[in-house]
């Protein structure tokens, strides 16, 4: 017995030595079976070691599942399979195929249109597409996960077939024919001369495969061709033997660039969707991938040229494509940095996560933090809206005390979602590990998520004043602490040194700079009167200088208001607001005869600009709201359920019953969402609070926490004021 155990432990030293005295490959069909038990009886009569054993599985994910439970040592796999075995089991790829000199272990997808359109990557919605095939790499996996990825196209509860189906204006998408969407996905397909075959998954379908995608945009069938970097080239200028292609010209066509703008055909290096990485063989992370590649290079050597016994890189024998290896490889090639993610590559990584999401895995309610009675009013009837609607997944509401209560129990999985502002998006980025799902667009013609801040006047060439002569002027503020109301422009004043604090006493300092001002506060005793002086409370003349909208001068449009009314020289407000209450935006009589022309901005130059130079002309720029989650959230179902729900219930005057940008049902301002939002937006590449913000921000608030000022000022009515300050210096230190 003692000699047994001895043998055993020998034997198992042995194999972890080598990593293991046999390679035991995984198949995922009868086909494959056949194929592996020829290389091995091959391998064996050529006395490679070690020797190379067959475990038939049933498919791809279960041969990852036997090689995870040790039951099976290797695999090839592509693209999409590489990410899950990697992701969901710790595999790693250790030798790559290699299928052209050019392109080495990788090729390119693609997006092809005809030259003569005018398609870009933004306006494909509407048109019709060619696919090589349902789930297929370059014609499927790839231009659906980019467009997901990069916001383009929204998915609600995991069902891609049905976005893609609503995005594109008809499709033929060889394979589609099974599913609920057929109609729309096969509606450009038309099956071989006979009419048979119509959306198979094989070459009865004339559209099927790269060629087949091709023809479908040649013959005018589809606006858009998804294809790899070889098939235009390959199909003509007289390449292609059938009929319907030896006319083409490969001018004639152009490739769809992901900044939005088109190249030649030949230029798919630097125009393209994705750099697809080429098909791998997966091992445990504890297998020796030197002893994976040995055995297989010994193998290429003797098997992979003409008149072999055993043709490694062909599967004609057997009846079928692509068994153990593609076809076209060349040769197998060792991989150096054995993680998926390096092997996988940038585009395709975010690709993947855009397509990748389980329907089983989705909660079926999405858990929102709500912070005041009016927030739980109106998060409860945007949950029954979006119930009835069907809109998934379900909205719950759950309360907290405070922003920082709510990231508290999102980290702790028991709340899923809040908006947060910049500031509390970088403590919850930092502190709680959150990242942002969701943006807010705050005007139709802005892309760039944020909002600015500006120094409002009136057009007065009388009384026409700089940013640097605002000494002695009347001031109106949205409201104490609002970035855009006091926390930049003072920090503006204090950076340029015309406000100077003593002793950390800001307010004492703002109310001497300014002859006069208006700065709505929640708590207005121990206030400078002369913050208040200004302000003139409801229309009888009560609650004046607090901070909600029983003063008249309170918010931007409050601020803005009191600019128009004469009371201030300037106001502080986001770049919106004119356009807000001018031009006859705003029907309320102080605002309904007024003109945007009429308003100008200061500049940090000492200029003046017109009121739509904002972008050159601001103070600061701040980054737009977000809705951020736990990081094992799928940000793209949250996307997909609030662009749905966007489509029905974000226009102000949509018949649905419920507006999700409009807070004045619930007599409060800014609930769940901002009120001046126009849309919910993606993420795009900006999936973590540091994109989110923007170095610059980020940086200023770092700065801020390093700097607070220790000696807050007697009286001073919140403490968020002092540490608030540095932010907005930091922020206009390369404007200023």
């Amino acid at each position: 017995m003692r000699c047994r155990s001895a043998a055993v432990w020998i034997f198992l030293a042995l194999r972890t030595a080598l990593g293991s005295v046999e390679v035991r490959w995984c198949t995922a069909s009868e086909p494959e079976q056949q194929k592996c038990e020829d290389m091995s009886r091959a391998f064996r009569e050529a006395g490679l070691q070690p020797a190379l054993l067959c475990v038939q599985g049933t498919s791809a994910d279960h041969c990852v599942q036997l090689i995870a439970a040790h039951e099976a040592d290797a695999i090839t796999l592509d693209g999409g399979a590489i990410y899950e075995a990697g992701k969901e089991h710790g595999l790693k790829p250790v030798v790559g195929e290699v299928y052209d000199q050019e392109v080495g272990t990788s090729y390119y997808a693609v997006a092809v249109v005809r030259r003569s359109s005018n398609v870009t990557i933004n306006t494909l919605r509407g048109v019709k597409s060619c696919h090589t095939g349902i789930n297929r790499t370059v014609g499927w996996n790839v231009p659906v996960g980019y467009l997901v990825d990069s916001g383009r196209l929204s998915v609600m509860g995991c069902d891609v077939l049905k976005a893609v189906s609503e995005y594109f204006g008809g499709s033929c998408v060889p394979g589609a024919g099974e599913t609920r969407y057929s109609e729309s996905l096969c509606r450009l397909c038309r099956g071989d001369t006979s009419g048979e075959g119509v959306c198979d998954k094989s070459p009865l379908e004339r559209y099927y495969d790269y060629s087949g995608a091709f023809r479908c945009l040649a013959e005018g069938a589809g606006d858009v061709a998804f294809v790899k970097h070889s098939t235009v080239l390959e199909n003509t200028d007289g390449r292609t033997l059938p009929s319907w292609g030896h006319m083409l010209m490969s001018r004639d066509f152009e490739l769809l660039c992901r900044d939005g703008s088109r190249a030649s055909v030949t230029e798919w290096r630097r125009c393209h969707l994705a750099r697809v990485p080429a098909h791998a063989v997966v091992v445990r992370a504890d297998t020796d991938a030197g002893l994976i590649f040995r055995l297989l290079n010994e193998g290429q050597r003797l098997f992979s040229h003409e008149g072999s016994s055993f043709q490694m890189f062909s599967s004609e024998a057997y009846g079928q494509k692509n068994l153990l290896f593609k076809d076209s490889t060349l040769e197998l090639v060792p991989i150096a940095t054995q993680t998926y993610e390096a092997w996988l590559g940038p585009e395709y990584m975010h690709a993947m996560k855009g397509l990748l999401c389980d329907p089983n895995r989705l909660p079926p309610y999405l858990r929102w933090c709500v912070l005041s009675t009016p927030e739980i009013q109106k998060c409860g009837d945007m949950a029954v809206a979006f119930s009835r609607q069907r809109l998934k997944p379900e909205i719950q509401c759950v309360s907290a005390e405070s922003p920082q209560h709510c990231m508290e129990q999102i980290q702790a999985g028991h709340i899923d979602a809040v908006t947060l502002n910049g500031e509390d998006i970088h403590t919850a980025g930092k502190m709680y590990g959150l990242i942002p799902a969701a943006g807010e667009l705050y005007a139709a013609d802005d892309r760039s998520n944020s909002y600015f801040v500006v120094a409002v006047v009136k057009r007065d060439s009388a009384y026409a004043f700089t940013v640097d002569e605002l000494r002695g002027k009347r001031s109106c503020h949205s409201g104490f602490g609002s970035p855009a109301g006091w926390d930049v422009p003072v920090g503006a004043l204090i950076h340029r040194g015309y406000i100077r604090p003593r002793n950390c006493d800001v307010l004492t300092a703002v109310g001497r700079f300014f002859n006069a001002s208006c700065v709505p506060v929640n708590n207005p005793k121990k206030y400078p009167s002369s913050l208040c002086a200004l302000c003139v409370g409801d229309e009888q003349g009560r609650n004046k200088c607090v901070g909600n909208s029983q003063e008249r001068y309170y918010g931007d449009s409050g601020a803005f208001r009191c600019l128009v009314e004469g009371a201030g020289d300037v106001a502080f407000v986001k770049h919106t607001t004119i356009f807000d209450n001018t031009n006859g935006h705003n029907p309320e009589p102080w605002a309904a005869h007024l003109r945007s022309q009429d308003y100008e901005l200061l500049c940090p130059n000492g200029a003046r600009a017109e009121a739509h130079q904002f972008a050159a002309c601001n103070l600061a720029q701040i980054p737009s709201h977000a809705v951020m989650v736990r990081p094992d959230t799928n940000i793209f179902t949250v996307y997909g359920l609030l662009d749905k729900a966007q489509d029905l219930f974000g226009d102000d005057h949509n018949k649905n019953g419920f507006k999700m940008f409009d807070s004045s049902s619930y007599h409060g301002r800014d609930l769940l969402f901002k009120d001046a939002t126009v849309r919910a937006v993606p993420v795009g590449e900006r999936t973590t609070y540091q994109d989110w913000l923007g170095p610059d921000y980020v940086a200023a608030l770092e700065g801020m926490k390093s700097q607070r000022c220790s000696g807050a000022a007697v009286g001073a009515p919140g403490a968020s004021l002092l540490p608030l300050l540095p932010l907005a210096a930091g922020l206009l230190l390369s404007s200023l």
